[in-house]
């Protein structure tokens, strides 16, 4: 198959990774890719969003297979036009993306199907929304209802943070014009659950662990994620029967309910509380870091499980390695605020693990700083310590000047 991936970060570089030791794969095409995916794919400079202009390369060049990364291009509907034109594609059209483009939808979606998440109410108002939080408790989990790059999200502990996260969200439109949905505030330690799905079959995958805050300790700004590991410890078999049972089975049934069932994954952030496994969030597609410390487990040929998953098809059995697996985020100086680009990068010849690329491109046959997260170190061993030990000396055989990451993933 010639296959097309489409996104240009560290997700998609997983993606293409493991669909190039398929023996289904002939050539791969990447939109727009980076300076790591094009040692493996032949990157195309069109936006992930640019639907027509993905559209026409794909039937230019004879695609029998797109894979779509991002939650924006999903959003866009990309899905809903290649379709429309016969193309075999993974991923969820525009209607069932609002398992993660409103979060109002997946509150009252959960709500509906008995799927255990926190309490909410939705408010477009400021004054409205501000009153709520004043007579509630806090902290106060305020969400954007739209796409806001993992970032749209704030845990207010005091008034003064709730009023600026408002004011932020509606008055300013930070991330465009929109709704808030308000939740109560649940405690414990949160963990990622993704699923293949395709209508209401399920086909789980390893669980992993992301490390949102910039900062070691948990501190610092909300980011897309700064690392993350796999098996997790913290999780028992009854916790990880109860999420698929309770949790993902049931969502992707209350989908096809909806009339737009889910055809790619199905992401549950959750959340392992005292009173147990709830809903944090929903996301349509990969995860982002974790895919890249998930997707290198799978044995099974990935293009035979996208294709499948892609046309309705039957879905090969799943075989995953156990191998423990950590992955470590370089973000660059000032990420998730304000950065800048261009810094020269040298990766030492003693680097010895899987380096995926999340923001590169090459200037002058150097390569250089492209993004907020630029580079994520994955190393595998006989045991989580013996990975998070690799990982970090691997790490140190990197030269940049305008780098950090945490050191407690």
């Amino acid at each position: 198959m010639n296959i097309l991936v489409i996104g240009g970060g560290g997700r998609e570089h997983a993606i293409v990774d493991v669909l190039s030791r398929s023996k289904r794969t002939e050539k791969i095409y990447c939109a727009p890719g980076n300076a790591g995916i094009a040692r493996q794919a032949e990157c195309v400079p069109l936006k992930d969003t640019d639907v027509e202009g993905l559209l026409a390369f794909a039937k230019e060049h004879g695609i029998d297979l797109t894979v779509v990364g991002p939650e924006a291009a999903l959003a866009a509907g990309i899905v809903n036009r290649f379709r429309a034109e016969g193309l075999a594609v993974f991923g969820h059209t525009q209607a069932a993306t609002r398992i993660e483009s409103s979060k109002e939808f997946a509150k009252q979606l959960m709500a509906e199907h008995d799927i255990p998440t926190a309490a909410y109410r939705a408010f477009n108002q400021y004054e409205d929304a501000l009153e709520y939080v004043r007579n509630r408790p806090l902290p106060a989990v305020i969400k954007y209802d739209g796409l806001a790059a993992g970032k749209g999200v704030i845990i207010a502990q005091t008034m003064d943070e709730a009023d600026a996260a408002l004011r932020d969200m509606l008055l300013d439109a930070r991330f465009g014009e929109g709704r808030v949905v308000i939740e109560d505030y649940l405690e414990g330690p949160e963990f990622s659950f993704m699923c293949f799905v395709n209508g209401d079959r399920v086909y789980p995958m390893p669980l992993a662990q992301d490390h949102k805050r910039a900062f070691d300790g948990d501190k610092g700004p909300n980011t897309g994620g700064m690392g993350a590991y796999t098996p997790l410890p913290f999780i028992t078999a009854e916790d990880y029967e109860f999420a698929l049972q309770h949790i993902l089975e049931p969502a992707a049934r209350a989908m096809v309910s909806e009339g737009c069932p889910l055809t790619g994954v199905l992401y549950g952030g959750l959340m392992k509380t005292k009173d147990g496994i709830r809903v944090i969030e929903f996301n349509a597609r990969f995860g982002d870091p974790e895919t890249e410390v998930v997707l290198p487990l799978l044995k099974t040929d990935a293009a035979e499980v996208f294709y499948a998953v892609a046309t309705g098809g039957d879905v090969p059995e799943l075989e995953w390695s156990d191998k423990p697996t950590v992955g470590v985020v370089m973000a660059a100086n000032g990420y998730p605020a304000a950065y800048n680009k261009g810094f020269a990068i040298d990766v030492g010849s003693q680097y010895d693990g899987v380096l995926y690329h999340m923001g590169t491109r090459m200037e002058g046959g150097q390569l250089v700083t492209n993004g907020g997260r630029v580079l994520m170190a994955v190393s595998q061993a006989d045991t989580l310590d013996e990975a998070r030990e690799k990982v970090y000396k691997n790490i140190g055989h990197i030269r940049c000047d305008n780098l950090f990451y945490r050191h407690d993933i």
